[in-house]
């Protein structure tokens, strides 16, 4: 098990020493930093597996640091080294969760001892932990599928952020989970007993989105015959979930804007101000630094929304929870569907391991979904999987696949076929341009944006890059 490792240390002698002995004899990262105050910033902003911290050091020694930390992250392992050993600083060392306590001199041998007891401690544990709520259908685990290291790291920060008020802002590509990272934030936040209301800003045509969002008052525009209650008011108290909100509309964000700095906002057509309660999570897909420099999304707004960022990995990054994720799914619409399919085969395993999965997870889910639909079996075999990525799949195939299925799961799954073939070739058409597409197609582009979701499709993987 590979970690990251914290070594504090007001001397730099020792901290280059520590570094040497570690780096050496160990397969770990090692971050090292002279101050105690700088070593709080880095746990703060990353998660660490040992901190490594000397005890007496100026402004903040290495029992304080340990409380300190441990605030933050309290699954964090410490280790406190000192040439000022006593009794008395080595059992309040215990006493405040310390894994050990060293005394200098030291032994390199010492050093790398600790270390590996650290790490085959913590991984016993995290076993222990993910058993357990597997097992219990509580925890993190049963929101967010995965134990790769990029998905520890995610999961060990939503726990760190979930329990504060802090505005979150999510991004990643399309389809790797930003909606379920939101859920998890909320159900572990102290606004859990209130309402999670989401807000699709891609979903929602433009010209109506402001009175979704913040309601309207009668007679406000045509067809507005009653005063109608926005999603911010339905979600006071509790967190609102603004998705895909790099789509929003420049007049649009100016509006967030005042709901995220005052706390108010007004519904259309109306003279009164509101107040609402709110905790704000935004997830996108779109670079909004880009966005920032195209004078397509506010600066200020951005800096408003980007206190937390969480940026999830594609599935290209996390290729090792692909096995987790195909029998996650394969449970799931096993009893979806009334199918006794229990098991995968290694060569459809393999095959699963060698796709790119251009659209994340959302694509592997709708891959293993429609594998249980034509399995015959218990175990999903590789010809199950018909749909490879970067191919287009023949009318013939889909034919032969959807024989001896009920009219309507045979329409569904011809539909998707046909959705997916039509916007690919749209997308490749018009190199990756949504607005043009949509154009093209003769639909409303946040239809298109909404049949990509659905496919599993990002514009970005149809975009000509230079060579």
């Amino acid at each position: 098990m590979k970690g990251r490792i914290l070594i504090v240390d007001d001397k730099a002698e020792m901290l280059l020493l520590l570094k040497r002995i570690i780096t050496e004899g160990t397969p770990h990262e090692v971050v090292v930093e002279s101050s105690a105050l700088d070593a709080l910033k880095q746990i703060r902003e990353t998660s660490f597996d040992l901190i490594i911290t000397d005890l007496r050091m100026p402004k903040m020694n290495g029992i304080s640091l340990l409380e300190a930390a441990r605030e933050v992250d309290p699954q964090v392992s410490v280790v406190i080294v000192t040439a000022y050993a006593t009794i008395d600083t080595a059992v309040e060392a215990t006493h405040k969760g310390a894994f050990d306590y060293i005394t200098k001199p030291f032994r390199s041998e010492r050093i790398l001892l600790t270390i590996d007891k650290v790490m085959k401690w913590r991984e016993v544990t995290y076993e222990n932990r993910v058993l357990r709520e597997t097992l219990t259908g509580s925890g993190f685990q049963s929101l967010m599928v995965g134990a790769s290291p990029v998905m520890r790291e995610c999961m060990q920060r939503v726990r760190q952020v979930a329990p504060t008020n802090a505005t979150v802002l999510i991004t990643g590509p399309s389809g790797t989970g930003k909606e379920l990272i939101a859920r998890s934030i909320h159900r572990y936040s102290t606004r859990s007993n209130r309402k999670l209301v989401t807000v699709n800003c891609t979903a929602i045509p433009e010209s109506i989105l402001e009175s979704e969002l913040f309601g309207h008052v009668k007679g406000a525009f045509s067809g507005a015959w009653k005063d109608k209650k926005g999603l911010a008011e339905e979600a006071d108290g509790g967190t609102l979930f603004l998705d895909e909100i790099g789509d929003m509309s420049l007049v649009l964000q100016t509006k967030l804007l005042r709901l995220l700095q005052e706390g108010e906002y007004k519904p259309v057509g109306s003279v009164l101000t509101k107040k609402a309660d709110l905790r704000i999570i935004a997830a996108t897909n779109h670079d909004l630094l880009a966005d920032i420099a195209a004078r397509q999304f506010r600066e200020d707004l951005y800096y408003r929304l980007d206190v937390i960022h969480l940026k999830l990995p594609s599935l290209k990054e996390r290729k090792s929870d692909i096995p987790l994720l195909a029998y996650h799914f394969l449970k799931k619409y096993a009893k979806i569907h009334g199918k006794d399919v229990r098991d995968i085969s290694l060569e459809a395993m393999q095959h699963l391991g060698a796709m790119e999965f251009p659209g994340n997870i959302r694509e592997l889910e709708n891959t293993i979904e429609r594998g249980v639909i034509y399995c015959r079996g218990s175990t999903l075999a590789e010809a199950d999987l018909w749909h490879t990525s970067g191919r287009e799949t023949p009318c013939g195939d889909v034919e032969e696949n959807i024989n001896g299925l009920p009219f309507r799961e045979a329409k569904e799954q011809m539909m998707r076929v046909f959705h997916r073939s039509y916007i690919e070739r749209l997308l490749r058409e018009n190199n990756g341009n949504v607005s043009l597409a949509a154009e093209k197609a003769r639909i409303q582009r946040q239809y298109l944006h909404r049949l990509m979701k659905e496919a599993g499709l990002s514009s970005e993987d149809y975009r000509q890059k230079d060579e």
